[in-house]
């Protein structure tokens, strides 16, 4: 089966989603994105409490239900502490790395008085001046937020409506080229969103009932690890979390291909969904690794730690380069969806 047709949809899409700053707790907007996107193709998605989005996207057995889980929630910064010469101290969300954020713009979100600009810099940042800059370890210590405002106190800076709880949000740097990369940070994961919305696309288009009824649960809160524990519809016997696919040293997988994981550092994942998973992946002609993450975890391994008595496996396009400048591939997002359309019907 030719799936091609919805790789460009699936970009467009992410990076349509990836403009929407998103961080662990900051979902609202997303999700109302996600939402709108969903109604689009005559979907009727609900909010949960927890900002997260569940929407069914059809099937004939309600008692064997799978649910799909992807995250829009990424990593970001909090503010901790406004410094006495203006500078802002930040804490993470998430596994944000500050190696990984230093030089880059960000955005302030104040409570009640908009969004303040800046740029996340090593303190004392002039090469010409600072003469240990090169061997200063990057922490968030060392790392600061330096305001584009013309501020020289904690009290400048209190002005502008900026608090401690104030979110951080980096630039995602989203580009799309001719060869059919993307690059962005926080591909993590919502490259998998735009994923289950092309899924979504393709029931609609070939008016295909999956024999099971499937929901996808886009969730708020992955990257610190409860986004998948509440919020599964009745009758749910599987879940599946898309997510991102890992791609380094010691890994089969890379930006082409779905990577099926056979164990992460929650454990196993089940044997029949991962043996299942890869005969869909050969019955579709999806170009696809089986690997063992080292240091991972995902959202259905909150829906197990939540008590939920369901079979468990994880999908997702390789993404090379996670939580930093994240780089996928337009086959490896339809690869993926191939997968999910070869498994579910």
């Amino acid at each position: 089966m030719d799936l091609k047709q919805y790789g460009q949809y699936i970009l467009e899409e992410t990076a349509a989603l990836l403009n929407v700053d998103s961080p662990s707790g900051m979902t609202k907007k997303a999700a109302e994105h996600v939402m709108a996107r969903f109604e689009a193709l005559g979907y009727a998605p609900q909010l949960t409490r927890k900002d997260g989005v569940i929407v069914a996207l059809g099937g004939k057995d309600a008692q064997d239900g799978v649910l799909l889980e992807a995250h829009m929630d990424t990593l970001g910064g909090m503010v901790a502490e406004i410094k006495k010469n203006g500078r802002l101290r930040i804490t993470r969300i998430g596994g944000l790395q500050a190696e990984n954020v230093e030089t880059e713009n960000c955005r302030v979100y104040t409570k009640f008085d908009g969004v303040v600009e800046g740029t996340a810099q090593l303190i004392n940042a002039s090469v010409h001046v600072n003469t240990k800059y090169a061997e200063t370890q990057r922490t968030f210590d060392s790392i600061e937020i330096v305001l584009d405002e013309v501020v020289a106190s904690d009290e400048d800076v209190k002005k502008l409506g900026v608090r401690v709880g104030d979110y951080v949000c980096f630039e995602p740097r989203t580009r799309v080229t001719a060869s059919g990369y993307i690059k962005s940070r926080f591909l993590d994961d919502k490259l998998s969103v735009g994923i289950l919305l092309g899924y979504a696309k393709y029931l609609k288009d070939n008016g295909v009932t999956p024999e099971r009824a499937v929901y996808a649960h886009i969730t708020s809160f992955e990257e610190v690890g409860h986004g998948g524990s509440a919020s599964v519809p009745q009758g749910v016997t599987e879940a599946i979390s898309v997510d991102m696919g890992c791609v380094g040293e010691g890994l089969e997988c890379d930006e082409r291909m779905v990577s099926i994981c056979a164990k992460d550092s929650g454990g196993p994942y089940n044997y029949d969904v991962v043996k299942g998973l890869i005969a869909a992946a050969e019955k579709m002609g999806a170009p696809y690794a089986v690997d063992v993450y080292p240091a991972y975890g995902s959202d259905v391994e909150a829906t197990l730690r939540a008590g939920y008595d369901i079979r468990h496996g994880l999908i997702g396009s390789g993404v090379y380069a996670s939580h930093g400048y994240e780089r996928s591939h337009v086959d490896g997002a339809v690869a993926t969806l191939k997968v999910l359309v070869g498994y579910l019907g």
